[in-house]
């Protein structure tokens, strides 16, 4: 099965269950990512860092693009409406959710780049 074919199939929810399991995969995911993004801003807010917050900061971004086209994949693929059992309001509030854990990523690995650079003098 190739890599488009399996994230179809998973944006349906045909691989584990029913209709919400895609909405579902795509919460977690979000929710992953606004997790591991959070980690890393207080990392990158710390003089004495115990990670790289630049490291989690990735991780949420990818888990945050993740969980986002998951979500648009299952709101394009969801048949009915809200209310019907296919997940669409799930994948709704997934969208901002991985988008959030996209920015807080960002945010992350952009605050540990300037904290590196340090200034001379």
């Amino acid at each position: 099965m190739s890599a488009a074919a399996a994230l179809m199939a998973a944006a349906e929810g045909g691989i584990i269950g029913d209709g919400r399991t895609g909405a579902n995969l795509a919460l977690a995911a979000g929710l992953l990512g606004l997790v591991l993004g959070g980690l890393a801003m207080t990392r990158a807010g710390r003089r004495i860092s115990t990670g790289d917050p630049r490291t989690g900061g990735m991780a949420a971004i990818a888990a945050g693009v993740i969980g986002t086209v998951l979500a648009v994949l299952h709101l394009v693929t969801a048949d009915g409406g809200p209310g019907t059992g296919n997940g669409l309001v799930g994948a709704v509030v997934a969208v901002p959710l991985g988008l959030g854990a996209a920015l807080l990523g960002r945010r992350a690995v952009t605050c540990a780049a300037a904290r590196t650079e340090q200034p001379r003098g």
